[in-house]
């Protein structure tokens, strides 16, 4: 394999030619050369290089260059605040939502960054965790735990061996959910890092020597709460640098270097004193350019470019140590700019390594090299605002779009610190009556956050209450701590950040505080939503749908509220549908469902359920019990009416009037029959359901209309196939009506032999019917709309190797992490068999998606001893896997 073709990135994992790599062309190799000589005309070998370069270094050998590249890792929180959970997203589709789908794109990819040969192998497989600097938000890293635990645990572990590796982990720290903390008051600023030490202190199992501010966002009384808590050391922009001087000569006031123009030599760390020098913080710059470049350039689409542009910056002054340091986004890696994860495990694992350069991490170089020059900052400064920090609080004209303004931004921050300040009020009035320090309580409510269980939950009362708390008392407790959490989200960075007030990043920091005000009068009885909104007037828009934050708030806020009575509608609308697993006690997003009693009777197409449950929040505790009956009419027309228990006499009479009165058939006296036991009660239908769930429904309602349908395509395309089969053998353009019966009805066979291929006795039958599907399908030119078995086929792929590979042991239960993650039972599996469905799935012309199985294999050989057989090595080519 040639060196550059290990660094090229149009290489797919699932590629089946062989494509030629970049470099491998005379005008590559030009450029290769070129590199080498700007190499070295920038004194690199003039450099003092230790012969243990990219091994861990002690001081007395820490010589030559050294080399870090952070990564940004973060997205807005999207959860629901009534549901904790995201719900699905149109925009990010296929995937279900945006975390998803950036997952999918980069940060699955950059634990397991492939590495390929020239015919598109993968050769290694390479953890960019172990070498990239990074940080990971807090709500972040919450989401990927709970969605793909393996990726987590990649990333965790990453930390450990970099740490085993440099003596000094990758990760840092975030202030916890990313706001600007030059615009957060004190106490804010407090519970925000010690919500974000807590975060990573929990997951890393260690102290976090640095953090990472939201947006660079910086000033000294950020800087104050900083070293108060311990944090060691801090990334800035270069333009946030005001001046800089060696710190043997802080007595001399003339010895200061002006370096606001962002001229500061970022190849150095550098101490920053408070202004009365009372106490410090180190700082690294990250090289401005060369960021730059990785967000808005080619630099990232091939490991020879990456290091060619670092190369640039490497001084050739005969210093005897420096370190280039750049950061950006870490979604640069695979998301804004295509497999970019895959040039940066090149990079990491070759070409700075050949360079003589050391890869390592900031607190690993300030071990070695602890700062000689002092830096005094610009008072109040961010990385992507040339206004200080007005882009979070003013028409500054950064982020804007064409025409539109910004002059919403300032009565939103307006607004928002007015409700703070009254939810403050209320906080600690209403919680001094529970905590003995109602501050100190909100700063340690992070491990509960992190931990929901009972148990921890009674722990925390009974560290943070001077006396038991009753059941009710807990409630409220909970209500307000939970109040402050949601009075933090609503000053999440990226309501701020963009053009417009309406944007999803807006609307969702207004739901965050609609939830926030909620709970107040929940607890307190305050009624804070009105004056609220009357400010939110004063924030035009720049959509005149909208007109203004007011307007926004009614139709994208309050639209959006979800309470127990929705939950409960959804639940029991749910409850006529045996496919979706209904059981008595289970799961609706945060709320744990208790089924009491349930009885279903049907007429005709008239279905009839009367139940009691209980509904509870795993958030605050808040219970419900109530009463439900739903009526479905046939079709997609559900009436359904909740109203609290209210004693076993009043429910049995209920449900002794409602299925009398079904018995006379009519959906209408039924309906009337409800509405009057349920007198008080707001009618439910399917529209009211929440929309992963009713989307859920709406699928079952129409499969028995499109399995008809599928009958009529199929009895068309057989009763004609002799007639379509002429129009392909004469090379004449067939009837469209019969080609698309051909394609559905072809389709629908591929559906039905998948889904029988999980039945252990008939498996080699429905396979050879799948193979038999392909070629007819390729003789009469069809496109099959299979897409819905791909993932089955990559589960029965995935778990037939693992079958083969590992027979002794049994495979985890679950392959795909994603939420509609499918569980499917292989077969007895056999290499042969194994094979056979690979090149079916090719033939139908299916793009499996083979990381795992990928992962898998790799793993196996890394581990294996011996040769591998040649079967198996047969189904590693069909993995496109490298020998």
């Amino acid at each position: 394999m040639s060196h550059q073709n290990f660094s090229t990135l149009d290489l797919s994992a699932d590629a089946t030619t062989t494509r030629e790599a970049e470099l491998s062309s005379d005008i590559g190799q030009q450029v290769h050369d070129q590199i080498n000589d700007h190499l070295k005309t920038q004194g690199q070998d003039s450099i003092a290089l230790h012969s243990t370069a990219g091994t861990n270094t002690s001081p007395e050998v820490a010589t030559g260059v050294f080399v870090t590249v952070h990564g940004h890792f973060y997205q807005p929180p999207r959860e629901n605040p009534y549901l904790d959970a995201v719900e699905r997203q149109p925009s990010a589709a296929p995937f279900h939502d945006w975390n998803e789908r950036i997952h999918h794109e980069c940060y699955r990819p950059n634990a397991f960054a492939r590495i390929f040969n020239d015919r598109g192998e993968v050769v290694k497989i390479v953890n960019n965790y172990e070498y990239l600097s990074f940080n990971i938000g807090a709500t972040l890293l919450s989401w990927l735990e709970r969605y793909d635990r393996e990726t987590y645990e990649k990333i965790i572990e990453a930390d450990r061996l970099s740490q085993q590796r440099l003596g000094h982990g990758n990760a840092i720290a975030q202030v916890y959910n990313h706001i600007i903390m030059p615009l957060a008051n004190e106490r804010d600023k407090y519970t925000q890092i010690r919500w974000g030490k807590e975060d990573f202190r929990s997951r890393f199992g260690r102290e976090p020597e640095g953090m990472w501010l939201a947006e660079t966002a910086v000033d000294y009384p950020t800087l104050e709460v900083l070293i108060a808590e311990g944090i060691k050391f801090i990334i800035l922009a270069p333009s946030q640098a005001e001046r800089c001087r060696p710190l043997t000569n802080h007595e001399n006031p003339e010895s200061w270097q002006e370096v606001g123009g962002s001229q500061i030599d970022p190849t150095r760390p550098y101490r920053c004193y408070l202004q009365d020098r009372s106490a410090s913080i180190d700082i690294f710059f990250y090289d401005g350019p060369i960021s730059r470049d990785m967000g808005f350039s080619d630099v990232l689409t091939n490991s020879y470019f990456l290091t060619g542009r670092i190369g640039q910056a490497v001084r050739g002054d005969h210093r005897p140590h420096q370190l280039i340091a750049v950061a950006t986004d870490g979604e640069t890696f695979g998301h804004h700019k295509g497999g970019a994860e895959k040039c940066l495990a090149y990079a990491f694992t070759h070409e700075f390594t050949s360079r003589g350069w050391q890869v390592t991490n900031f607190a690993h170089y300030l071990t070695l090299h602890p700062p000689e020059w002092e830096v005094e900052l610009k008072p109040v400064t961010a990385w992507s605002c040339a206004h200080g920090v007005d882009r979070w609080q003013d028409d500054c004209g950064c982020g804007g779009g064409g025409t539109w303004h910004q002059k919403w931004r300032k009565p939103l921050r307006t607004s928002l610190n007015w409700l703070r300040d009254q939810l403050t009020k209320v906080y600690e009035t209403e919680g001094s009556k529970l905590f003995r320090d109602v501050w100190q309580a909100r700063d340690e409510y992070i491990r509960v956050i992190g931990d929901r269980s009972p148990q921890n939950v009674e722990k925390f009362f009974a560290t943070h209450c001077p006396v038991p708390l009753s059941p009710l008392a807990q409630i409220d407790a909970l209500r307000l701590l939970e109040m402050q959490r949601h009075a933090l989200l609503m000053f999440t960075s990226c309501g701020w950040f963009f053009e417009e007030i309406s944007r999803p990043e807006g609307v969702q920091i207004l739901r965050y505080a609609a939830r926030a005000i909620e709970l107040a009068g929940d607890v307190a009885g305050v009624q804070l939503e009105q004056k609220f909104v009357q400010q939110l007037q004063a924030a035009p828009s720049n959509v005149d749908q909208f007109h203004d934050g007011a307007k926004i708030y009614e139709e994208l806020v309050t639209t959006a509220v979800v309470d127990f009575t929705q939950v409960a509608a959804q639940y029991a609308i749910s409850s006529l549908f045996p496919s979706s697993t209904f059981q008595e006690s289970k799961q609706v997003y945060c709320y744990k469902v208790e089924q009491q009693d349930w009885q279903m009777q049907r007429l005709g197409v008239l279905t009839l359920a009367v139940g009691q449950l209980q509904l509870t929040s795993e958030i605050t505790l808040e219970s419900s019990h109530l009463v439900f009956a739903v009526l479905h009419l046939g079709g997609w027309d559900f009436h359904c009416c909740l109203q609290p228990f209210e004693g076993r006499l009043a429910y049995s009479q209920i449900k002794t009037d409602l299925f009398a009165t079904l018995q006379g058939g009519s959906a209408g006296i039924v309906i009337l029959e409800m509405n009057r036991l349920f007198a008080n009660s707001k009618s439910y239908g399917l529209q009211d359901l929440l929309a992963e769930e009713r989307h859920r429904i709406m699928g079952l309602l129409t499969t028995e209309t499109i399995n008809r349908l599928d009958q009529l395509y199929t009895q068309a395309y057989r009763d004609n196939y002799g007639v379509l089969m002429a129009f392909h053998r004469d090379d004449l353009p067939p009837p469209p009506e019969l080609q698309v019966a051909a394609e559905v009805a072809l389709s629908h066979r591929v559906i039905n032999g998948v889904q029988s291929l999980v039945n252990a006795e008939t498996e080699q039958v429905w396979l050879g019917e799948l193979e038999a599907i392909a070629k007819e399908s390729k003789l009469l030119h069809c496109r099959l709309n299979i897409i819905e078995v791909q993932p089955i086929l990559e589960q029965l792929v995935w778990q037939g190797l693992w079958e083969l590979l590992y027979p002794e042991e049994a495979a985890p239960q679950s392959f795909n992490s994603s939420q509609n993650q499918c569980q499917v039972l292989p077969p007895a599996m056999t290499a042969p068999y194994l094979q056979r469905l690979l090149l079916v799935s090719q033939e139908l012309g299916l793009t499996l998606r083979l990381d795992r199985s990928q992962e898998l294999y790799f793993r196996w050989r890394q581990n294996l001893t011996t040769t591998p057989t040649a079967e198996l090595r047969a189904i590693g080519k069909l993995l496109f896997m490298a020998d």
